[in-house]
């Protein structure tokens, strides 16, 4: 009992520090690349990943966690691909109309949903899909306006979802399979992720914003930006491993689009942007979506919980049954068995 009320106690930490964490680096972005013209937004998350594995690697040595070295081929893979993921978002952002971008980012939820029915054998109930779509109903009619479909553009976003969907699960499935935990993970694959965007960066950069990086003109208030987003995200790599790792792909992504509700209020409140009935309805919904979300997944775990515990309180039974029937003479005499004289 006490080990479930922690383990929900750790659960909810790591989505409230996900929440805060991934809320402050939009803001922060957001004044970088809007207010002062830094739009190298790949480069920009290879240095997050290169201070985050540099933060650990200090923590490492602090004796703050154990070094867990497991098969390097599933870290070589699981980092290059989420670098990939990361890129191809990217791309998609750049090859697509707003619009279409955020219906890239919808669609990560039931490309999991159907990666872990058909390869996992993961079963999603009929609550738990419902409020699914109730979920992305809302945040579709908050966020997706503009839907201007291109070849090329489609063809990145199908390639960003699907690789985005792998990584996501990977990152669950290898915690539980090596048994490693998300610090763990994280400190291993960070390199990998890091690398495959520094080398990558620059170029996608460039043949998105037509801007060499190198040429840009790094201001103290530039720079003042630049370090306060790679500080925070260290916390947003680390929320982001230890909620997958805690929880599940499908309610990291639920999590994702209460972020995305939360800076559309705060970009309202604090910024003063544009916002509109559309705005609200749709935000109203997805929170109703979150909430059935949120509701039947205690459900089901509070069933489950119980299922367990009325299977081993049977063992259990089967087996001090089994005992006492060993120990009396009398039982086994109504068995059938000889007693001599």
């Amino acid at each position: 009992m006490a080990e479930s009320k922690g383990f929900h106690l750790g659960t909810i930490g790591a989505l409230s520090l996900s929440v805060v964490s991934s809320v402050s680096i939009v803001i922060c972005n957001k004044a970088l690349m809007s207010s002062l013209g830094f739009h190298f937004a790949t480069t920009l998350t290879s240095w997050h990943l290169l201070v985050t594995f540099c933060s650990l690697h200090v923590a490492l040595r602090m004796n703050l966690f154990e070094h867990k070295p497991f098969d390097q081929r599933a870290v070589l893979g699981f980092g290059i691909l989420n670098g990939i993921s990361i890129g191809l978002l990217n791309l998609s952002l750049g090859f697509n109309s707003v619009g279409f971008y955020q219906m890239t980012k919808l669609a990560i939820i039931p490309c999991t949903v159907f990666l872990e029915t058909v390869f996992l054998n993961k079963r999603f109930s009929q609550s738990i899909q419902l409020s699914l779509a109730v979920l992305l109903f809302g945040v579709g009619i908050a966020t997706v306006t503009d839907l201007q479909l291109n070849l090329l553009g489609s063809i990145l976003s199908a390639l960003a979802v699907v690789t985005t969907c792998v990584a996501q699960i990977m990152t669950n499935t290898i915690q539980k399979n090596f048994k490693v935990s998300s610090t763990q993970l994280l400190y291993q694959s960070c390199p990998y992720q890091a690398m495959t965007l520094f080398i990558t960066g620059p170029f996608l950069d460039k043949l998105l914003t037509k801007e060499n990086i190198f040429a840009f003109h790094y201001t103290t208030q530039v720079l003042v930006f630049i370090i306060l987003s790679c500080l925070i995200s260290v916390s947003v790599n680390f929320s982001t491993f230890l909620v997958i790792g805690k929880t599940s792909p499908v309610t990291y992504q639920v999590l994702g689009h209460l972020k995305t509700c939360l800076v559309l209020a705060f970009g309202y409140i604090l910024l003063h942007n544009p916002f509109s009935w559309r705005n609200i309805l749709g935000i109203a919904i997805a929170l109703v979506g979150m909430i059935l979300y949120s509701y039947y997944c205690a459900q089901e775990s509070r069933s489950k919980a119980s299922e367990a515990s009325d299977r081993i309180a049977l063992h259990a039974s089967r087996l001090f049954q089994a005992k006492g029937d060993e120990s009396d003479p009398f039982i086994k005499l109504e068995a059938g068995d000889k007693v001599s004289h």
